[in-house]
């Protein structure tokens, strides 16, 4: 059985990556702790909070692994104490968050029980270039150039 592809459209090329990355978020998509946030912080920044109380900084590590930022956290038991009740467990996480291209981590703190994961977003480049046409086979006319900018000659 194939499945329907999103970008199988013949005029949309080199999106492989970009449909491989759709299906590890699908795949991802139920995870629920810890809970957080995502905040536009200025024009090109971003934030991403995690509620994380109990963790200390020890307990967590952030790190990049390719186009993805983790974020994971593990706590131990305390062996010394004995509790009558628990209802806070000490537990592990793994939370993912897939960045695009260009995104980069500034920074993280560690606030009243938040982790804030600063992030900044730079603006794209206006890219326009013109591509030369040479003839080919029998005929050698003079090379040609078609604008792609979208400017006449």
């Amino acid at each position: 059985m194939s499945r329907l592809s999103l970008f199988n459209n013949p005029l949309l090329l080199g999106f492989d990556e970009f449909e491989r990355t759709l299906d590890r978020i699908a795949k991802h998509g139920a995870e629920g702790y810890p809970p957080y946030n995502i905040e536009q912080t200025g024009e090109n920044g971003l934030r991403i909070t995690l509620a994380v109380a109990g963790f200390t900084l020890d307990d967590l590590a952030i790190g990049l692994e390719g186009n993805q930022l983790v974020v994971r956290g593990k706590q131990t038991d305390d062996e010394s104490r004995v509790y009558i009740h628990r209802g806070i467990a000490a537990r592990q996480f793994q939370r993912s968050f897939v960045l695009a291209d260009g995104i980069e981590v500034v920074g993280a703190t560690l606030d009243n029980g938040l982790l804030h994961v600063d992030l900044v977003r730079p603006q794209p480049e206006a890219k326009a270039r013109r591509i030369e046409i040479k003839a080919g086979g029998a005929k050698q006319a003079r090379a040609r150039a078609i604008d792609v900018s979208g400017k006449s000659d």
